[in-house]
């Protein structure tokens, strides 16, 4: 962690590689390579240790969502999916799991999954503004406009530049809920 703080990546990779070593079914050193080589931008190579981790640790969905974040950055969307949807079945409190799940379903066109998806992580983050974001776009999107609309209120009263920037988006103009 020391070697983290002072920005030798290198030197805490080595670390790592030698934990692995003595300890090869390490979780923390495993997930803890990965994070480094996804950093270093060695994707290839950080899909790599992710697997060996999910093979000793097939049960955390911490370890399935950062798999399928990599996916999803991969342009992996199917697999990314998959790796989500398992997250979410695993860890079903996981909000970034669900805000995930969510962005991959848009990007596969599978609006009406994403819309389940992003109303759970809205349930779980009710207070962030990411998830209601993606939501009134997807129903601005499927011409949903009084669901965009009801969401954009409901910015209003919390996140205000980011209800402006949805009016800006969308066309949708909204009146603040008085």
């Amino acid at each position: 962690m020391a070697l983290l703080v002072l920005g030798r990546r290198g030197q805490a990779m080595g670390v790592f590689e030698q934990m692995l070593a003595a300890f090869p079914g390490d979780a923390y050193a495993m997930a803890s390579k990965a994070h480094l080589q996804a950093q270093a931008g060695d994707r290839a190579g950080a899909l790599r240790t992710m697997e060996q981790l999910l093979h000793v640790c097939p049960g955390e969905g911490a370890y399935w969502f950062n798999y399928g974040f990599l996916l999803e950055e991969t342009g992996e969307y199917e697999r990314a999916g998959e790796a989500l949807r398992r997250a979410t079945e695993l860890s079903p409190k996981l909000d970034r799991a669900w805000y995930g799940l969510g962005l991959v379903l848009i990007r596969l066109g599978r609006s009406e999954e994403a819309i389940a998806a992003l109303k759970r992580n809205t349930q779980l983050q009710p207070m962030s503004p990411f998830g209601w974001y993606q939501l009134a776009r997807v129903h601005a999107e499927r011409q949903e406009q009084e669901e965009a609309k009801k969401i954009i209120r409901h910015l209003q009263r919390f996140e205000p530049k980011v209800a402006a920037q949805l009016q800006r988006e969308t066309g949708l103009l909204v009146e603040p809920a008085g």
